[in-house]
């Protein structure tokens, strides 16, 4: 199922429109959504001859309801880039400074910034996602117990919360919806307005987009909303709109019609009916990064106020994707072509592959492609940043170790090319176009660039990842500890398990030093049992199987302790008794690691 419709009023100044065939963009969609396995879409493509709006496949996968056109959709991250451009309003009418300290709207924020006294965190640092914040916690996204009339402030935790910055604030991007959160805080405090009811009178209303809201709508209950498309969790499950507690960062419902209006004004020198609504120069600051090691190195991609610029399909524009379980979104905008483009799925499984469907609307835009940098000798000895890495900062504190340990990336110079091998994932090959620049194999443009930062050495980036090099020890010695603990844990799960068992059948239970630590690995191994019957959705809730899975995983280590307690009590006169020493101290040693990385206990709640 697929329909076309052509937009009959101009918005923003748009000329009257023009349609494309209807056999054309969408057959082709209709198709390529079908063979992704995704449910339904709806679209707008913005050229200077006009909009035209399109739709395909199921609006509701139950019921049998096909997408329209007109159907309104929710958006995810896509959300930023209003958050944004609402903060930029205040910039204009001169209420917010964007190099203001955040503790300046904020008071009564605990702020835990070690570089406080040289680089305060900044406005313009929350907008940019370069203030070194934890993106998120589980609890903070995936719930079924969201308040959507929750005040903003719940969403950081315990009344005691502090806002911990990790790195330099304005050296490098790492994706934050803290960040955004705390926008919304920010609107709140200096209009005296919900953010949702602010943004809507005072940007959506200028704008046009009468369909548009920042307030939570749902496709259920009284109230519910049956023009709203139902979204659909791993692309079969239908799944209505639930509370998110960093609501600001994802929480936005929208039509195809009005993101056409809202990329033309993002296109725009900032009026609205001859009304300064944000200045022009703001608007053009979109995607430009300024104050990152990649843009001081000369890297023209990256994230700045709301938007992104990167290559894509072979063009470069401002983009802003969105994901939240149940929708994936993604807005282009082309200001020196004056064209653009908004999809909207409503379902997001990990196995589709969204570039390639979103390719098919890039390409009618009829964008020039980019133009190849010239190749040049480097200015750099590539060879000098052969090494380790991992990213710097990470985007999820709660699981840094992680990182540390299975996101690791080695990067070695051939004499032609600088190839990059992670350890989990295809290798990605960046060859040089002139000074320190290199582009990914594939790319018409630079994507990446060698520098060095002031505190922390070389580093690779490409404006929205930051590889920072690493002791090539200290990888080898976690991977060490991991191994060690993970071969040590498999030891007492097997060994450990059949002996306690023997040992019980015996009536000797009591002189089996691995019991303990024996038993709650096992039960460990069968905790997933406990989440067959919970929604992934509510992964971040206090539900049985987090709750048996927190209560296991802090009796661990004090199992594992008491075995090797009660190991050393009983002798180490055999073989065997020393081996079991050895297993129980490698698994103790893992675990007291996992603590101190904050992952024993495992709580995915608050």
């Amino acid at each position: 199922m697929a329909t076309l419709l052509l937009v009959s009023r101009a918005t923003i100044g748009a000329p009257d429109l023009h349609a494309q065939s209807g056999d054309s963009l969408t057959a082709r969609m209709a198709s390529a959504i079908a063979s992704e396995g995704l449910v339904g879409a709806a679209w707008s493509v913005v050229t200077p001859d006009g909009v035209t709006l399109g739709a395909a496949g199921m609006k509701d996968l139950r019921r049998g309801v096909p997408m329209r056109p007109t159907d309104r959709v929710q958006v995810g991250s896509v959300a930023k880039t209003f958050i944004a451009t609402g903060v930029l309003r205040l910039v204009t009418e001169g209420r917010v400074a964007l190099d203001a300290p955040v503790a300046r709207y904020l008071p009564d924020l605990p702020i835990d910034n070690p570089w406080e006294r040289e680089v305060p965190l900044l406005v313009r640092h929350l907008l940019d996602h370069t203030g070194g914040l934890d993106d998120v916690r589980l609890w903070q996204v995936f719930t079924l117990r969201g308040d959507p009339d929750s005040p903003l402030g719940a969403a950081l935790g315990p009344r005691a919360a502090r806002v911990r910055v990790r790195h330099r604030p304005g050296a490098r991007f790492s994706y934050s919806n803290s960040s955004y959160l705390l926008l919304g805080m920010l609107i709140e405090r200096v209009t005296g307005m919900r953010y949702e009811e602010w943004l809507d009178q005072q940007l959506l209303a200028p704008l046009g987009m009468r369909r548009s809201t920042f307030a939570f709508v749902s496709q259920l209950g009284a109230r519910g909303d049956t023009t709203l498309a139902m979204g659909h969790f791993d692309g079969v499950a239908p799944n209505a709109s639930y509370a998110v507690p960093v609501r600001p960062s994802v929480q936005f419902t929208t039509t195809a019609e009005d993101m056409a209006t809202f990329a033309r004004f993002l296109m725009s020198d900032g009026e609205v009916n001859g009304r300064r609504l944000v200045d022009g120069a703001l608007l053009r600051a979109m995607a430009v990064p300024t104050t990152t090691e990649a843009a001081q190195a000369g890297l023209a991609s990256g994230y700045a106020q709301g938007l992104g610029r990167r290559e894509r399909w072979g063009i470069t524009g401002r983009c802003h994707t969105g994901n939240m379980g149940t929708f994936r979104a993604i807005i282009c905008v082309y200001a020196e072509h004056q064209r653009a483009f908004f999809v909207s799925y409503n379902t997001d499984p990990e196995e589709a592959n969204f570039d390639r469907v979103d390719s098919l609307i890039a390409s009618s835009l009829g964008v020039p492609q980019t133009v190849l940098t010239p190749e040049a000798a480097p200015g750099v000895d590539p060879a000098a940043w052969n090494g380790w890495y991992v990213v710097r900062p990470n985007r999820f504190e709660q699981f840094a170790y992680l990182d540390e340990v299975a996101g690791v990336t080695r990067i070695a110079w051939d004499g032609r090319k600088l190839v990059l091998r992670p350890l989990q994932g295809a290798p990605r090959v960046l060859l040089p176009v002139g000074g320190p620049f290199f582009r990914q194999n594939g790319r018409r443009a630079a994507t990446h660039v060698l520098t060095r930062a002031p505190d922390s050495g070389r580093i690779v980036t490409d404006g929205h990842r930051t590889l920072e090099q690493v002791p090539r020890w200290r990888v080898v010695l976690r991977w060490i500890s991991a191994a060690l603990g993970a071969m040590a844990l498999l030891y007492l799960l097997l060994v450990g398990s059949a002996r306690t068992v023997i040992a019980w059948r015996r009536r000797q239970l009591r002189s089996e030093a691995l019991r303990w630590a024996a038993v709650v690995v096992l039960l460990l191994v069968l905790a997933p049992l406990l989440f067959l019957g919970q929604p992934f959705l509510a992964i971040g809730d206090p539900t049985p199987g987090n709750l048996g899975l927190a209560l296991l995983t802090g009796l661990l280590p004090i199992a594992i302790a008491v075995s090797l307690v009660q190991r050393v009590r009983m002798g180490m006169r055999t073989p065997g008794a020393m081996l079991d020493a050895v297993a129980l101290s490698a698994a103790l040693q893992w675990c007291l690691v996992l603590a101190a990385w904050g992952l024993l206990p495992l709580t995915l709640w608050r």
